[in-house]
C-alpha cells in the first residue's frame, strides 16, 4: 500500500471498517489528513459509499472511526448519527419542497443556542461561496439541478460540521451542469479548512478537487496517499490507463501580457501555460497527461514546445505489448515533482532509455484548472 498520512498528524482522520452486508464484504482501513479533500475512488460497487455511510453512522459495522482524536466508534463505543458532527451531501439534493432556498439553508443551522466557533461558516459566507444570492426566495422546484445541489451543500455547511461527506454529488448532473458546479467546489477547497470526504468514480472530478486519494476495489483499500503519488505509481492501475495523468500544485510567478502566458512554478521546474492573467503567488492546479510528455536526450534547439524541463527517469515498465511507461522526476538532480510519459517501445529502444538516465521532458500540453 502507498504511503499513508503521517501518524503524528493529530488532526488526522482514522477509519477501519470490517463486515458483511448481504453478500458484500467490506474490509477497509486508511488514515487521511485532517484538512483538504480526500477522494474515495473506484468502480461502482467497490464499497466507497458503504465507507461513507459507516463514517456517518448510517451503516453499522465493526471498526474504528476517529476524527481528529474524537472517537465516534471503536470496540466499546458507537456514537449515533445525530451525535456525529457531519454534513452529508447525497447524489440527489433532497431539499424541502415547501421551504424557500433561504429556509432550506437555515434548516441546517445548529439550534439550542450553540455558540459560534471560530471556524464556523456564516449564512452570508455560504451564500457568497456558493453563488446563491439570487436564489434565496425561490422554491426548490424552480431551481436547476446544479442550483439544487449548491443549496444542499450550503445546508450541509451551515450545520457547522467537523467533517463534510459528499457521496457522488455530481453523478446525477449532465456534463454542462457538472462544469457549472465544479468551480464552486474548488472555491470551498481553497477557502475552508474543513476536511471533506468526496466519493466519486469520475477521475476528472478527483483530479480537479482532491489532495489525498483512497483507491478502492472489491471492498478493500488498494492504496491511500497524496493524489500525485498514487497517480504516478506504476504499480497501481491509475498510471496504466490510456488517460493517465498527474495533478500538480503550482504557484503563479508572473504573467506575460504580450503572449498571454502564465509562468507557473512546480517542484523542480517552471512551466509556461496559456491563460488569462492571475495574481502572483496564487495557487493553481495543473494536469499533465502521460500521452502529452515525450522525451529527448538533449534539449531541442528549435521547437514549438514551450516546456522542456530536465528530468531523471525513476522507472521504466511495460505499458502493453508495444508501449513503455516512464516515471520521471523533474529537475537536473531528479528531486522534483513526478510526471508520467507513455512512449512506444521503438522510441524507448532507439533512445536507449534506462532507469536513472537524465532526459528532457517535452511537455506538449498542460491543463489548468478553471478558476
Amino acid at each position: 500500500m502507498s504511503a499513508q498520512a503521517p501518524a503524528a498528524d493529530a488532526a488526522a482522520i482514522r477509519v477501519a471498517f470490517r463486515g458483511m452486508l448481504g453478500a458484500f464484504s467490506l474490509d477497509a482501513a486508511f488514515r487521511a489528513p485532517g484538512r483538504g479533500v480526500t477522494a474515495l475512488f473506484g468502480p461502482s460497487g467497490c464499497g466507497k459509499t458503504t465507507v461513507l455511510r459507516c463514517i456517518a453512522g448510517l451503516t453499522r459495522l465493526d471498526g474504528v472511526c476517529d476524527v481528529a482524536g474524537e472517537v465516534w466508534q471503536d470496540e466499546a463505543r458507537f456514537r449515533p448519527t445525530h451525535q456525529r458532527e457531519i454534513g452529508y451531501v447525497f447524489q440527489e439534493a433532497s431539499l424541502f419542497a415547501h421551504l424557500s432556498v433561504r429556509k432550506n439553508l437555515l434548516y441546517g443551522a445548529p439550534r439550542h443556542g450553540k455558540p459560534a466557533g471560530p471556524a464556523d461558516i456564516s449564512l452570508d459566507e455560504a451564500i457568497d461561496l456558493l453563488g446563491l444570492d439570487g436564489l434565496l426566495d425561490r422554491a426548490p422546484h424552480n431551481l436547476s439541478g446544479g442550483e439544487r445541489q449548491r443549496v444542499a451543500l450550503g445546508r450541509a455547511l451551515l450545520s457547522q460540521p467537523k467533517l463534510l461527506l459528499m457521496d457522488e454529488p455530481l453523478s446525477a448532473l449532465d456534463r454542462l451542469t457538472k462544469d457549472e458546479i465544479l468551480p464552486f467546489l474548488e472555491r470551498l477547497h481553497e477557502r475552508l479548512s474543513l476536511p471533506i470526504f468526496y466519493v466519486s468514480h469520475d477521475m476528472a472530478e478527483v483530479e480537479r478537487l482532491a489532495d489525498f486519494l483512497v483507491l478502492m476495489g472489491a471492498g478493500k483499500v488498494v492504496a491511500a496517499g497524496p493524489l500525485a503519488d498514487l497517480q504516478s505509481d506504476p504499480s497501481l492501475p491509475l498510471a496504466r490507463t490510456r488517460d493517465a495523468a498527474v495533478s500538480l500544485a503550482a504557484t503563479v510567478e508572473s504573467y506575460d501580457t504580450a503572449y498571454g502566458l502564465l509562468t507557473l512554478r512546480i517542484d523542480g521546474a517552471h512551466l509556461l501555460v496559456p491563460a488569462s492573467s492571475a495574481t502572483v503567488g496564487e495557487a493553481r492546479r495543473l494536469r499533465i497527461a502521460a500521452g502529452d510528455v515525450s522525451l529527448a536526450l538533449t534539449p531541442p534547439e528549435k521547437s514549438s514546445i514551450l516546456n522542456i524541463p530536465p528530468a531523471r527517469i525513476v522507472s521504466l515498465s511495460d505499458a502493453g505489448p508495444h508501449e513503455v511507461l516512464a516515471v520521471l522526476s523533474l529537475g537536473a538532480d531528479g528531486g522534483g515533482a513526478r510526471l508520467l510519459s507513455r512512449l512506444t517501445r521503438r522510441s524507448a529502444d532507439r533512445l536507449g532509455l534506462k532507469e536513472g538516465a537524465q532526459v528532457f521532458a517535452q511537455v506538449k500540453g498542460v491543463s489548468l484548472a478553471i478558476k
